[in-house]
């Protein structure tokens, strides 16, 4: 990995425009994301990412087909899930499908790994949530020797079907597909990242993401004791954000959205509705949200690879019914004047990070 790596991802939200009312169709909201992924390849992002859910508010149940269309469509930016839900798939044909998406676009796949935080891909492909951390951790340790394998596999487990004498294809163009893992707040998992030599990917969502720093540095410290060199070691940050000419526009344009995405999951998980003054304080300095102008955007960015030395942001800018024109411009803005700034001034910052 070269450089410092800024990038989306999204779940292809699919919900009422709190202003209007408006819900677009599926094939409308598809059509739009593929045109926000374009435009992140144009302004020169580095990353798009597509997560998993099974559930009416999201699309994206089928991330690999999703990215697959995107991969036609551009020329340059990686194309990851984001997540994967491992525990309830198959890692033979998780890697199936990102061999032939690393195959179309060029060998710009990755697979980022997670649990993932809902649970209603479980009872959907017939797994006990009381195996949850055995099936998650049995899976991807298949997906690694499958992937990391120089000649046909055999195997055996607990929770699926063996394999004897098993080679996939296609083979990949990347000659070792990257994996990540995506964790929420445990050490636990953070140390089997680094154990694994894996990437690491913090989910930050709420609070000071600043609290979440040591979990890098369990990371970092269980790579180094397994072998790991620090390059093999890449850390995402994964965040919400809105990006607008003007501080107050910015705010005032993802409010609504992300209200009404929060306090939907703050209904089914038990927390209030979220206020403005809150809102406004994770968008503050010290905050979660990356919501705010260019200049802001790119200082937060800054300011968290200083804690962190890490080497990826990636923004979830569509929380929530976000309207297609202002999305298309946060991103173009994202591209063409945040990048920018935050590159040049990581570049400065480069010789004393842990890279």
């Amino acid at each position: 990995m070269a450089g410092f790596e800024l990038g989306l991802y999204s779940f292809v939200e699919l919900m009422a425009d709190p202003l209007t009312g408006v819900t677009l169709s599926p094939r409308e909201r598809f059509a739009n994301w593929l045109e926000e992924v374009e435009l992140a390849d144009q302004v020169g992002l580095d990353v798009v990412g597509l997560g998993e859910h099974h559930r009416p508010d999201f699309l994206a149940s089928a991330p690999a087909v999703a990215l697959a269309a995107a991969a036609v469509k551009t020329r340059n930016v990686r194309l990851t899930s984001a997540v994967t839900v491992l525990s309830s798939d198959d890692p033979v044909r998780v890697l199936e499908q990102f061999y032939t998406l690393d195959l179309l676009s060029g060998g710009r796949a990755e697979v980022l790994a997670g649990r993932g935080s809902f649970i209603e891909s479980f009872p959907l492909f017939g797994y006990d949530l009381d195996d949850y951390d055995a099936l998650f951790d049995e899976k991807l340790n298949l997906l690694l020797r499958l992937r990391d394998a120089d000649g046909p596999v055999t195997w055996q487990g607990r929770l699926r079907p063996p394999l004897t004498n098993v080679t996939l294809y296609p083979r990949p163009a990347q000659p070792k597909l990257p994996l990540w893992v995506a964790i929420g707040g445990t050490p636990a998992s953070a140390a089997r990242a680094g154990r694994l030599g894996l990437g690491l990917a913090i989910a930050i969502i709420g609070g000071q993401p600043a609290r979440f720093a040591p979990l890098a540095g369990i990371y970092r410290a269980a790579g180094a004791a397994a072998g790991h060199a620090p390059h093999d070691l890449p850390l995402s940050l994964n965040l919400h954000g809105f990006i607008a000419e003007s501080s107050r526009a910015a705010a005032d344009l993802a409010f609504p959205s992300h209200k009404s995405m929060m306090d939907r999951l703050g209904r089914e998980r038990g927390w209030g509705p979220l206020t403005r003054p809150a809102f406004e304080a994770l968008r503050g300095p010290g905050g979660a949200l990356m919501i705010g102008d260019p200049g802001e955007v790119a200082e937060k960015i800054v300011a968290q690879f200083d804690v962190f030395h890490h080497q990826r942001t990636l923004i979830q800018f569509s929380v929530g019914a976000v309207p297609h024109r202002e999305m298309l411009r946060s991103i173009e803005l994202y591209g063409t004047q945040v990048a920018p700034l935050v590159r040049q001034e990581i570049g400065l910052r480069q010789p004393s990070a842990t890279t």
